[in-house]
């Protein structure tokens, strides 16, 4: 890549919030990898079904078509934002949307199910390392301020929208074949990268050593993460209380313990434990992952109803997320504005609330209601977590962050939401399964209300938290006048 032709150094950080084409072309390119990783996760969802016809695989092997990405994708993370910091966030994100892409390309031509799981392993690799040092460009290519906040809200919008327009997309382009829907994201991440090339800036950077490495807490944490997600998207087949689930969490707590150690005593830690006294940094780290947690866990027992149960085709249900997306395309834009204006928190809250209020909604459903009627509100309500709360979640757990340590910090938040998501998907199939029923046609799904009045509680315990982190910065504001 070092015959690329990249902007001048000079133009970045951007100031203000009036930008030429430059400026643009850098901000879309680079939110439109986290596109790319958002439409993907969500349209192999939809794709399931048809690889499970034309493959025969068990049940064990399908839900590995999914998990496989995201246990390679929350694993990584944090060492993908380290490895950003240290080696160069253009050099890591342009080599990580290469792998995606010709991964891509590859796993649409797979008949083994061993081997295509293993690709999908090494695509949510490539997207933990992707997603990161994207961010982290972002972050340090605009001042910090209004400038930032605008650019960092317009990339979380354009990924958010990703994962909701996926569902669409996917349904789609299965009607053509579940190969297709894993081949077409190849391309695009190689157009990007070519792009990339020119577009992206070469940053100066300090000379890296591999005393700067921290070997033992990037293998201790990345041993935790991923066997933190393997436990847990296992543990609804092995059982909670088995043998093998327990041994999991209980190897994952050893290894974070000796992570802890190691970062205190570490020179150049992986993850610098005082980053954590920021309680905005806390707030928003764990409101990502009550956001993602109570989505995916809606989103899994909605596609279940309206296929299993209601006996829905992939197409019909991708529309019928579509409405989700209405209030993210419509107000997205101005979220920048709004988060000058007012902040990151009071957003975060009218997500969760309006969100909340969504969920609860679907308790009202009964067999044989239509659309509009049960569903369609609480659609456009979800669209709103996705329109004030993912986009302000990122912008606050990076806002106030030095800038060497843009890449942990856009790594903490983005694997705050991956571990969320597989928690809240535990409990909940736990929640499903537990009665041991089948699913009726053209009834509820077994407990399936005892599941929305879980991933709602999710959501509603975010609500609760966020008004405790505003009484906490008021009283602090209170504490600074004279």
């Amino acid at each position: 890549m070092s015959g690329s032709i990249s902007p001048p150094e000079s133009h970045f950080p951007v100031q203000g919030i009036k930008w030429n084409f430059l400026t643009w072309s850098l901000l879309c390119l680079v939110s439109g990898a986290l596109f790319l990783d958002g439409i993907d996760l969500s349209m192999v969802n939809i794709a399931l079904p048809s690889i499970n016809t034309e493959l025969g695989l068990s049940t064990g092997q399908l839900q590995w078509i999914v998990n496989a990405y995201i246990l390679g994708y929350g694993g990584f993370l944090l060492l993908g934002g380290r490895v950003a910091d240290l080696l160069g966030r253009r050099t890591v994100f342009l080599t990580a949307v290469a792998i995606f892409g010709i991964t891509s390309l590859i796993s649409a031509l797979m008949n083994d199910a061993t081997t295509l799981i293993a690709l999908r392993f090494i695509k949510g690799i490539s997207a933990g390392f992707t997603v990161p040092a994207g961010m982290s460009i972002v972050a340090t290519s605009f001042a910090q301020g209004p400038a930032r906040s605008r650019a960092l809200t317009f990339y979380s919008v354009i990924g958010t929208l990703g994962f909701a327009l996926g569902l669409v997309l996917g349904g789609g382009l299965t009607e053509f074949g579940w190969r297709v829907t894993l081949f077409v994201p190849g391309p695009v991440a190689l157009v990007i990268l070519l792009l990339g090339m020119k577009i992206i800036p070469v940053a100066s950077r300090e000379k890296v050593t591999f005393a700067q490495f921290d070997l033992l807490g990037t293998l201790s944490m990345t041993g935790a993460l991923l066997l933190l997600v393997y436990a847990l998207v296992e543990a609804p087949v092995n059982g909670w209380g088995s043998r093998s689930t327990l041994l999991m969490f209980t190897m994952s707590a050893i290894l974070i313990v000796i992570f802890i150690r190691a970062e205190q005593r570490h020179q150049h830690p992986l993850v610098r434990l005082g980053i954590l006294r920021s309680i905005s940094l806390l707030h928003a780290n764990v409101s990502a992952a009550l956001l993602l947690g109570s989505f995916m866990a809606f989103q899994f027992v909605t596609t279940l109803y309206l296929q299993d149960s209601l006996g829905w085709s992939p197409l019909e249900v991708a529309l019928a997320f579509l409405p989700s997306s209405l209030p993210i395309t419509l107000l997205g834009p101005k979220m920048g504005a709004l988060f000058a204006r007012k902040g990151t928190t009071l957003p975060i809250l009218l997500g969760l609330v309006l969100v909340s209020i969504a969920y609860a909604l679907l308790l009202r459903a009964e067999p044989g209601m239509p659309y509009w009627s049960f569903l369609l509100p609480t659609m456009l309500l979800v669209g709103f977590v996705f329109t004030f709360g993912f986009p302000a979640v990122n912008v606050q757990g990076t806002m106030n962050v030095r800038e060497t340590e843009q890449g942990l910090a856009s790594g903490l938040i983005n694997t705050s939401l991956q571990v969320g998501g597989a928690i809240s998907l535990a409990i909940i199939t736990a929640v499903l399964s537990s009665g041991n029923k089948p699913v009726i046609q053209g009834q509820l799904l077994p407990n399936m209300n005892v599941a929305i009045m879980t991933f709602a509680a999710i959501a509603v315990s975010g609500v609760v938290l966020t008004l405790i982190h505003l009484s906490v910065i008021k009283k602090v504001s209170q504490r600074k006048k004279p």
